[in-house]
């Protein structure tokens, strides 16, 4: 089926929906073409594409989840994975087959290429040592007064004070030896399963700031291998619920050891409007100095994962019909209710993109440029967020015909958490690197040529310039021309020729057995002459034969959803899509910044399938479809 774009502004879009060469440059984790008229024009081979200069440029995109808790996170253990360690969490990335908590049989369809594993720094490994009876932990009156919880069933308790640390800096900590030892086995294990060129384990783990129940959690990976990373331990939100105070210890750490870190945040949509503020955690008012900071240490924020979706809220962008997706807003991660709309641009990622284009103009230096990754947040261990093969949160979220029914918590907590529906099935990240290694990927992720999805393998590629055509996309070098001309996801558009107006080559094709792409959408944000940030969206590629009007935006596509089945038309939607866009209402003395948005047709959700799966009928209320997603990371231009 062909995308179709007229009317639109004298041709400003031009969708090309033949398959280009872009297109052999697939997932190692996804190298099945999906159409026979595809396979007829793919050219294979992997290695990196080099321009005129010999530069080396990413031709692969690698599969990845930088958000897996294990039972060494004491709410994991908790909850009740208490069998399934880091070993588990990284053996089940690589594709075998896993027996998880509730004793399902587990297996991922397509491998992923890397995992960081990051439980949580406080109390880190504590609650599983506790039931061996470490003799390190046992000989401190923590150690002993968690056995007494332990032996009497009381893992209330133990969860209160695990929750207590998070909320304030005076809570009682490990002994240090404990600690160490600890994460010595963390990075050894994550060394263990290292395997350049086919699977990369990066060390990591969770700073799980919370005051006031507000969600300030960052996940913090390293590049490098035990050697360095041993050298120190985790920084927890008992040593300071300060960002700042964490980004300093990262700069310790680089300064030490001569290695590389960084910090993501997740889940803002759980901050109450402390993720993305326009002042620091003590109340006082961003600086230069402050913003260069943040942005050295945090290029990423996880922007999709169980916990919901964070890349758009409809009260914050009214006309975008598809800003509506697993928002979960009701409040923050110590589930107050007492969410304020005025809160939403300080947690939204669209909205903290266009107060980063603000916050440039003022302070001379932008704190939220930063490029955009998903996750899973699973806390079983497992890495798994498919729609029809989705492991949940929790071990009493996994696949069971209760699980639509029970809230998170419900067999080990008096104050049982949220309900189990309203987990969404997201995400992964994805990254276009130059090889499987540790090096690459973290570089790649520095520099921010890395984009998010929502579960469904789709690869987008997106570059902006100055001069590119619709001719290019059917080079066979047009890569390699599009990264001499211009810039990936993640870049500054270079220096602007005179009169010239950006363009943008956006490309994406859906995962191999996945669904067909409903739409391609390119957002724009731009200050305006009162400084204050705007937002617009373009339909610039479609499927199923629509008009894209002259406001650039195309009607809904069918939902072919059978609910009582669990099936969608197969046909429905393009397997590819592709458009070189040009700005039509480029203004060269406004800051700016553009990302693509690609959407699969609608699909059942995970509620579903497993209403299908499990023979029983889905509650009233319960979303029932669903349209996966995937958000690149942006391209910046400044006057």
């Amino acid at each position: 089926m062909n995308a179709k774009n007229t009317g639109y502004a004298v041709a400003a879009v031009v969708a090309v929906i033949f398959l280009v060469p872009l297109f052999a440059m697939l997932s190692s984790g996804q190298s099945e073409v999906p159409t026979a008229a595809a396979e007829a024009s793919v050219t294979t081979g992997g290695a990196p594409v080099g321009n005129e200069s010999g530069v080396k440029h990413p031709s692969q995109v690698f599969w990845g989840d930088t958000h897996v808790h294990t039972n060494n996170s004491p709410d994991a253990y908790t909850f009740g994975n208490a069998g399934l360690s880091a070993e588990a969490a990284y053996r089940f990335a690589r594709g075998e087959t896993v027996t998880s908590s509730t004793g399902t049989k587990a297996k991922l369809k397509h491998p992923l290429d890397f995992l960081v594993v990051t439980d949580h720094a406080e109390y880190l490994g504590a609650f599983r040592r506790v039931a061996t009876e470490d003799k390190v932990l046992m000989g401190t009156e923590l150690g002993q007064r968690w056995r007494g919880y332990f032996e009497n069933n009381e893992f209330g308790k133990m969860m209160a004070e695990f929750r207590e640390s998070l909320d304030a800096e005076d809570g009682a900590d490990l002994d240090p030896l404990v600690r160490r030892s600890i994460w010595e086995d963390v990075a050894e294990m994550a060394d263990r399963f290292n395997d350049p060129g086919t699977f990369t384990a990066f060390t990591g783990y969770e700073w799980t700031s919370m005051p006031g129940g507000n969600n300030l959690h960052r996940v913090v990976i390293f590049k490098d291998g035990a050697d360095k990373t041993t050298r120190t331990i985790p920084f927890s939100a008992i040593d300071s619920d300060d960002p700042e105070d964490l980004w300093a210890f990262m700069a310790e750490y680089e300064r030490a050891t001569g290695g590389d870190v960084f910090a993501i945040p997740h889940n803002a949509n759980t901050s109450n409007g402390l993720m993305f503020a326009t002042e620091t955690l003590d109340g006082k008012p961003l600086t230069r100095e402050y913003a260069e900071r943040r942005i050295r240490w945090e290029p990423l924020v996880e922007v999709t994962q169980v916990k919901g979706d964070g890349e758009a809220h409809p009260l914050l962008s009214p006309t975008d019909e598809f800003a509506d997706y697993e928002n979960w807003d009701w409040g923050n991660l110590g589930r107050s209710a007492d969410k304020q709309q005025k809160m939403l641009r300080h947690e939204y990622a669209r909205g903290a993109l266009g107060l980063g284009l603000e916050l440039q103009n003022t302070l001379g230096a932008n704190p939220y440029k930063f490029g955009m990754i998903g996750s899973s947040d699973s806390h079983t261990s497992l890495a798994a967020v498919a729609e029809d093969n989705f492991f949940g949160k929790f071990p009493d979220s996994e696949p069971a015909a209760a699980r639509l029914t029970n809230r998170m918590g419900s067999g080990r907590m008096p104050d049982p958490l949220w309900e189990n529906w309203r987990l969404a099935s997201s995400g992964y990240a994805a990254v276009w690197a130059t090889e499987n290694t540790r090096e690459a990927l973290f570089e790649a992720m520095e520099r921010k040529e890395v984009y998010a999805t929502t579960g469904s393998r789709i690869t987008v590629r997106f570059f902006g310039g100055w001069g590119y055509d619709q001719e290019m996309l059917q080079a066979n070098d047009y890569i390699a021309k599009a990264y001499s001309g211009g810039v990936p996801m993640g870049g500054d558009l270079p220096a602007r020729p005179d009169g010239a107006g950006p363009t943008f080559i956006v490309a994406a094709t859906k995962e191999a057995d996945g669904a067909n792409l409903d739409r391609i959408q390119i957002i724009k944000l731009w200050t305006d002459g009162s400084g204050k940030d705007q937002e617009r969206i373009y339909d610039v590629a479609v499927s199923e034969e629509r008009t894209i009007d002259s406001e650039g935006r195309a009607p809904a596509i069918e939902n072919t959803v059978d609910v009582e089945n669990a099936t969608y038309d197969k046909s429905s939607g393009s397997a590819e899509l592709s458009a070189v866009w040009s700005d039509p209402d480029f203004n060269a003395q406004q800051s700016a910044l553009y990302y693509a948005r690609v959407l699969e047709i609608p699909t059942p959700r995970w509620t579903t399938y497993d209403a299908k799966k499990f023979g029983i009928d889905l509650p009233p209320g319960i979303p029932q479809t669903q349209q996966d997603r995937a958000y690149t990371s942006p391209i910046w231009y400044q006057p």
